[in-house]
C-alpha cells in the first residue's frame, strides 16, 4: 500500500496546513524526506486554495485574491540529491477526491489578473464541469463532452539563492518597463500574502519579501501547464539545492493547449502519486537548462480535427514580424467566431477553447513576416456535427444557458 505522504483538509485554509507553500524560496523546510525509487501520494488544493465555489455566481473568480497562489504541496526532500543532478518523477496516478468530484474554469476580470483575450473578455466569468469517471461536461456550456486528461500544472524543484535573485531582477526589469500596465507584466514579490511552509517569525517574513511568485513557468519547472503530463509521463527537473524540494499542485482535469483563459484549464483539488529517482550531475552531462517532460502514453483518442489558422496581424490589421503569439490569438478568435455561428457565447465557445483537449501548434516560423499557429479543435466532442457544409451552420443552441458573468459591484 502506497503511503499518503501529504495529507490536506479541504475544510480548513490552506494557510493552516504547514505542509503546503505559494512561493519559490531555497529556505522552504522540507515537509518529508524519500530515497530514490520510493513512490508516495500526495494531495493537493486546488491552484487558490479553495477561493472558487460550486455555484453560479462569478463573483468569486471576480474577487479572487491572485497574491495567495498558487498553493502548492511540498516540498519534497530526496536523499543525496545535490545542486547538479536530475530529479526524474514519474507521474503513477493521478485524480480528483471522491466527495469533489468537479472543477471550475474562469476568465479573470482585465483589472484583477486578465487573460490571454482579456481585450475581447475583460468580466469575469466561470464554469462549472462535473466529472463522471475519465469524462466531463458543464452545465454552463452544453453540447460538450470530453475525456479528461487529468495533470498537473504545476511541478518543479525549490531554486537556489543565486537563480531566486536572477528570477527577480530580470522580472522587477520587465515590470518597470510599464508599471502602470493592467494586467501587470509580471507578478512580483509580495510578502503580506506568502505562505512558507514551515517557516515562521521573521525568518519567513524576511523570505517572503523576496520570494518569488508561482505565476510563470521558469528553468525550474513550475506552472508549464503541460497539459500531456498525465499518468505516465516522466519528468527530469534540474536539482538546484540540496534535496531537490519537490513541490506539486494545479491540478487541472482537462486542459487546452496554451490554457488560455489564464485560470483556463478545469482546475481541482486531487491527489498525485509520484516515484523519484536520481540522476548524478544529470544537467552537466545534458546539458540541461530547463526540465525536460516525457508525455503520457494515454491521450484521450480523437482524430478527427477542425484546424484554424492564425497568422501575425493583430485585430486593428497591423503587421508583426513573426509573432507567434498574436498568430495564435488569431487562430483562438477565429476559432470562437466559428462556434458563435452554432449558437455559443462568445464566453462560452472561449471556455471550450480552455478546457477541452484542443491542440495548438506552431506551423510556420520561417516565412516573413507571418509566423503561423494553428488551433486543432477536436470534433468528436460535440453533440452535434460542427464540420462545415453547403447548407451552412445549424444553430444547435438558443442561447439560454450561457456562461455566468459576476454582477456588477
Amino acid at each position: 500500500m502506497t503511503d499518503t505522504l501529504i495529507k490536506i483538509d479541504l475544510s480548513k485554509s490552506a494557510y493552516e496546513h504547514d505542509n503546503v507553500h505559494n512561493r519559490w524560496h531555497p529556505d522552504i523546510p522540507m515537509v518529508a524526506t524519500v530515497k530514490p525509487g520510493d513512490d508516495f501520494i500526495i494531495e493537493c488544493f486546488d491552484w487558490t486554495g479553495g477561493q472558487i465555489k460550486n455555484d453560479d455566481d462569478a463573483a468569486d473568480v471576480r474577487d479572487v485574491d491572485l497574491s495567495q497562489v498558487h498553493f502548492l504541496s511540498g516540498p519534497v526532500g530526496v536523499e543525496g540529491a545535490e545542486p547538479g543532478d536530475l530529479l526524474v518523477v514519474d507521474i503513477l496516478d493521478i485524480g480528483a477526491f471522491d466527495d469533489s468530484l468537479w472543477g471550475f474554469n474562469g476568465f479573470f476580470s482585465k483589472k484583477n489578473g486578465g487573460g490571454f483575450l482579456t481585450e475581447h473578455f475583460p468580466e469575469a466569468q466561470k464554469s462549472i464541469w462535473d466529472f463522471n469517471g475519465m469524462f466531463t461536461k458543464s452545465r454552463h456550456v452544453p453540447g460538450v463532452e470530453f475525456a479528461g486528461l487529468i495533470h498537473p500544472g504545476l511541478i518543479g524543484c525549490l531554486p537556489s539563492k543565486e537563480l531566486l535573485e536572477e528570477w527577480n531582477t530580470r522580472e522587477t526589469a520587465l515590470f518597470d518597463t510599464d508599471p502602470e500596465r493592467v494586467p501587470p507584466l509580471a507578478t512580483l514579490p509580495y510578502g503580506d500574502t506568502a505562505h512558507m511552509g514551515r517557516m515562521s517569525g521573521d525568518a519567513a517574513k524576511e523570505a517572503g519579501a523576496e520570494a518569488a511568485r508561482t505565476v510563470p513557468p521558469r528553468e525550474h519547472g513550475g506552472n508549464c501547464d503541460i497539459k500531456d503530463l498525465s499518468r505516465g509521463s516522466k519528468v527530469y527537473f534540474p536539482v538546484y539545492v540540496d534535496g531537490g524540494g519537490l513541490s506539486v499542485g494545479d491540478l487541472h482535469f482537462s486542459q487546452g493547449d496554451g490554457e488560455i483563459t489564464f485560470c483556463g484549464a478545469i482546475e481541482m483539488a486531487g491527489w498525485i502519486h509520484l516515484r523519484v529517482n536520481l540522476i548524478k550531475g544529470g544537467m552537466e552531462k545534458y546539458a540541461i537548462k530547463n526540465p525536460i517532460f516525457k508525455p503520457s502514453p494515454i491521450t484521450p483518442r480523437y482524430d478527427d480535427y477542425l484546424i484554424f489558422e492564425g497568422i501575425s496581424v493583430d485585430e486593428q490589421g497591423e503587421q508583426h514580424y513573426l509573432d507567434v503569439h498574436i498568430a495564435y490569438r488569431q487562430a483562438c478568435l477565429n476559432a470562437i467566431e466559428y462556434l458563435k455561428k452554432f449558437g455559443y457565447s462568445g464566453a462560452q465557445a472561449y471556455a471550450i477553447l480552455g478546457t477541452a483537449p484542443v491542440q495548438g501548434h506552431i506551423s510556420g516560423v520561417v516565412d516573413i513576416p507571418n509566423a503561423c499557429a494553428t488551433l486543432w479543435l477536436p470534433t468528436d466532442i460535440f453533440e452535434f456535427d460542427v464540420k462545415p457544409n453547403a447548407d451552412g451552420p445549424t444553430e444547435y443552441l438558443d442561447g439560454s444557458v450561457e456562461v455566468p458573468l459576476a454582477p456588477d459591484v
